[in-house]
């Protein structure tokens, strides 16, 4: 009777699939459209409104607000107004909120591996650099250790590289031993998943780096993109 009780104490749960399964719970917490996105957005750090819009340009204002709501009400993420002079609201993960990294790097894995999958869509410089600490071949990263900056389209990442473990988080970018500059995601893609030179993207002006540069060239070697399954193939008649 008390496990009753308490599960009639989650409202949420079993609002759509009256399915005990943690997965169908996981689902309709997180599994509303731009739901996961917005949590995405928010895995390097709180976020203005107006940062998160800016970041996920097909969202409209209304469904950002429902959705922040819901992932408020669900306890996934909370709303603080900074301190003056910023004295502006932000969004942040609660700690719980930030223990969704490993599902989104799983399910990122999981769907890179579907031949639909287009890796040269646009990304946002946060989901770029969740996309390398998903990608990681640890083997590879075990070889290269050092700090290497980020600026993405005017935001400053600093990521580390120590014992095969890739940690990110924002800050100055200068504060590293090499430095990328990126003005969008792609041209970067392609030297890390799609294995151009370094040296042949900075020669087209695509992308430009700063400092080391034979750590910026190693480090950009040690990612990966899963194989892809084999494509469905027409069943025998």
């Amino acid at each position: 009777m008390k496990l009753q009780k308490e599960t009639e104490s989650l409202k949420s749960h079993g609002k759509w699939y009256q399915d005990a399964c943690g997965t169908a719970f996981a689902m309709e917490l997180v599994g509303e459209r731009w739901s996961m996105l917005i949590i995405r957005e928010l895995m390097l750090g709180g976020r203005r409104f107006s940062d998160l819009r800016a970041s996920l340009p097909g969202i409209s204002a209304k469904v950002l607000t429902e959705r922040l709501a819901g992932l408020e009400q669900a306890g996934v993420l909370v709303k603080r107004k900074l301190p003056p002079p910023a004295a502006a609201q932000v969004y942040e993960l609660t700690e719980w909120g930030y223990h969704a990294e490993p599902a989104i790097q799983e399910l990122g894995r999981w769907a890179a591996r579907s031949p639909e999958h287009n890796p040269q869509l646009p990304l946002s410089p946060v989901s770029l650099m969740l996309s390398m600490r998903t990608m990681i071949v640890p083997a590879e990263a075990q070889k290269v250790e050092g700090s290497i900056g980020f600026d993405i389209a005017g935001d400053g990442f600093l990521a580390d590289l120590r014992g095969g473990e890739l940690t990110v988080r924002r800050g100055d970018p200068t504060e590293s031993q090499a430095l990328f500059r990126i003005p969008v995601a792609l041209p970067f893609l392609r030297v890390i998943y799609g294995k151009q030179p370094l040296d042949e993207a900075l020669a087209e002006g695509a992308l430009r780096a700063e400092g080391d540069l034979d750590l910026a060239r190693r480090f950009s070697r040690v990612f990966s993109l899963p194989p892809k399954v084999a494509p469905p193939t027409a069943a025998a008649v």
